[in-house]
């Protein structure tokens, strides 16, 4: 019998997955293997048996470990699943945007005009009486979203209005000044609150993905879903925007409106996580630089995807670490993010030696 009439080849070859494909399922195993771990670990260890079987709808062998895992740990991962991947586009979208690459939510101090929505609403809440939050709980989880969303708003634009006028390392310090006013003006708010008001104010100023309520999680998964797919939807428009807006324009790009979109976004993305993680920094600097890394491009299409996963994936490690069993336990998520994001902002500022490591 010839080859040509044997009924199968005699050797064939499995599918090649290409780099790009490669690195997209490794980050997803990565997002899937760590989620799993922030439900196993902690003060208390729970198998991996267990844990399928309480996601199954099953019940464990411990009582107490169903309890752990659906009203404690999976909370606290959705929240850092989402919220990660929340933070991520965001600074990308910044980082496009202002031509920047050491902008996000945090450095230009769209979190601190997020965080003064929030203590504004912190201040009504305590004048109107613990009554208001107990009776209408689901209305001040989402008043607490809508002003940090307006308050992240008005930072935005005023950025945008000064950033035509100065340059693009200037933008930095304008941010920054911005932050440090939203700053005085949240102490100055605050003294209009009550003692109690202001210690849960402090507490919620110290950024973390623990302590979120099913309520507030059944809010802000959606609006961080919602403002995911305006990113996505917006990258043709961005990397126009990587030329110029000049160049933008000339492709019959609505320069003005494809900004109002991304304004909203990273409104949206920001102002809803901060309403419930409070402050997370360096995150979104982070994230878009280890992407652009990995699959070497500038291109969009290829990093909007890349820094959800890649957000979602170092916001979980950062929180697993976080709440692993230490025998003394003095870590803060804000403190992890540091050690990650320290050395890569300093990598952006040095990689240059023409002083134009400022520059996308």
């Amino acid at each position: 019998m010839s080859d040509a009439t044997l009924p199968f080849p005699q050797s064939a070859e499995w599918p090649r997955l290409g780099p790009r494909k490669l690195a997209y399922l490794l980050l997803l195993a990565g997002v899937a293997l760590v989620f799993l771990l922030e439900l196993m670990i902690g003060a208390v260890h729970i198998p991996l048996g267990q844990v399928l079987t309480i996601l199954s709808g099953g019940e464990a062998e411990r009582i107490t470990w169903d309890r752990i895992v659906l009203h404690f740990r999976l909370p606290r991962a959705l929240n850092a699943l989402f919220s990660g991947a929340a933070i991520g586009a965001c600074g990308l979208l910044l980082q496009t945007l202002f031509r920047n690459p050491l902008a996000d939510p945090f450095v230009l101090g769209v979190v601190h005009g997020a965080k003064f929505g929030v203590a504004i609403v912190v201040v009504v809440a305590g004048l109107a009486g613990n009554a208001f939050a107990q009776k209408f709980g689901w209305l001040g989880d989402l008043s607490l979203a809508a002003a940090a969303a307006a308050g992240s708003t008005l930072l935005m634009l005023a950025i945008l209005a000064l950033s035509r006028r100065v340059s693009t390392v200037t933008i930095l310090i304008v941010g920054l000044m911005l932050g440090y006013l939203c700053q005085g003006l949240i102490s100055v708010v605050l003294h209009f609150t009550d003692e109690t008001q202001a210690r849960v104010f402090e507490s919620w100023n110290d950024g973390s993905f623990a302590g979120i309520t099913q309520t507030q999680l059944r809010i802000l998964i959606p609006a961080v879903l919602a403002g995911l797919l305006l990113a996505h939807a917006l990258v043709k428009p961005l990397n126009a925007l990587l030329l110029g807006e000049s160049y933008a324009r000339t492709l019959g790009l609505p320069v003005g409106r494809a900004r109002a979109v991304a304004f909203a976004a990273t409104a949206i993305l920001s102002g809803t996580v901060t309403a419930y993680c409070g402050p997370i920094a360096f995150l979104g600097i982070v994230v878009a630089h280890l992407c652009r890394g990995l699959f070497q491009t500038s291109d969009h299409r290829t990093l909007m995807p890349a820094v959800t996963l890649m957000g979602a994936l170092l916001a979980l490690s950062a929180d697993l670490v976080t709440h692993l069993p230490w025998s003394k336990h003095f870590l803060h998520l804000n403190a992890v993010n540091g050690l990650i994001g320290a050395p890569v902002v300093l990598w952006v500022l040095l990689r240059s030696r023409n002083g134009r490591a400022l520059e996308l």
